[in-house]
């Protein structure tokens, strides 16, 4: 089988960063066969700095209207030639072996193969190391239980990972409708398709998070509901086996994550309250009717949604003093 490798890196006014990311590219062991960048719409001043840099740097570059880092994603794998894909946000960056440890676990003529991926550091926006591992402290590696999946982020970033072409578009490559959680999304749907995973217990990629990333924005609080909705619709309770999704698994999951996105759009005096407000306001009736929650668990929850309608200085004085 063809064993060569494309790497797909979205920008979108990214010139902060590109360059870092592009260096670790062309510094890796095991050269790529392909190097896309996908401009999603930049403005006009950034577009043109990611066209001085094409001078330095021999990478395709594909010019499309915003659509989202899914939409810019799915426009370099159609564009690609490669059997394998590796992608790279534009404020991250490989370590010189990433593509070679990622390579070298892809199995000879397996057509079930779906995606290998390794750990990450974390890392400043400026690149310093926070940490030098990370994943293995928020979720199960490598993915083998469905129900594990839905009760925590995956946390298989698609920076560290190589994918197969084949299994990448058999599943329709990524949603669309996301612009956060559409990483968990493409993989759960993999796992779901029956191609098998690798973890590569070594960092092979940078996680750069700082405060202009996509999940720090409202953006992510949008994609987390749209992301919770389909889940929700897709894995209804299994009462025969006595499998409570909702209550078990999704509650636990997105529930304080909801509360938060509005508790700190009402502190932050955020124009966007109202919709997330709103989003919990739907979240907490859900949970409220729903008889396999826990008497206590509602208790919380209506607590929080009093909470809500607290006057701001009160809620100042609550986060102080009671550390919520």
């Amino acid at each position: 089988m063809n064993k060569d490798v494309c790497v797909i890196v979205p920008y979108y006014n990214g010139s902060k960063f590109i360059e870092r990311a592009l260096k670790s590219i062309y510094s890796q062991t095991v050269t790529p066969s392909e190097v896309i960048v996908v401009d999603d719409g930049s403005s006009e001043d950034e577009a043109g700095f990611l066209i001085k840099i094409a001078e330095k740097y021999p990478f395709k570059l594909i010019k499309k209207d915003n659509g989202g880092q899914g939409s810019a994603r799915n426009e370099g794998v159609f564009a690609a030639k490669s059997e394998y894909i590796c992608f790279l946000d534009q404020d991250d960056y490989f370590y010189p072996w990433h593509i070679d440890k990622l390579l070298s676990v892809v199995p000879d003529n397996n057509n079930f193969f779906g995606f290998a991926y390794g750990d990450v550091a974390e890392a400043e926006g400026n690149g310093d190391i926070v940490r030098s591992s990370m994943i293995k402290e928020h979720s199960v590696h490598p993915k083998e239980n469905l129900y594990q999946i839905l009760g925590k982020d995956m946390f298989v970033l698609p920076s560290a990972s190589i994918i197969s072409r084949v299994a990448f578009e058999s599943v329709g490559g990524f949603d669309e409708q996301f612009t956060g959680y559409e990483d968990d999304d493409l993989f759960l749907r993999m796992f779901r398709g029956g191609f098998t995973n690798i973890f590569v217990d070594e960092s092979v990629t940078v996680w750069c998070i700082h405060s202009a990333s996509t999940s720090y924005s409202v953006k992510m609080s949008r994609s987390r509901w749209r992301y919770y909705k389909k889940l929700k619709e897709l894995y209804p309770d299994d009462r025969l086996k006595k499998r409570f999704i909702f209550s078990d698994l999704l509650r636990p999951r997105f529930g304080p994550l909801i509360f938060n996105d509005a508790l700190q759009s009402k502190l932050c005096k955020s124009i966007d309250y109202p919709e997330l407000k709103g989003y919990f306001v739907e979240f907490f009736f859900t949970l409220f009717k729903d008889k396999h929650v826990r008497k206590v668990v509602k208790l919380k929850y209506l607590l929080w949604l009093l909470l809500l309608g607290l006057p701001r200085w009160l809620l100042f004085i609550l986060r102080i003093r009671c550390g919520f």
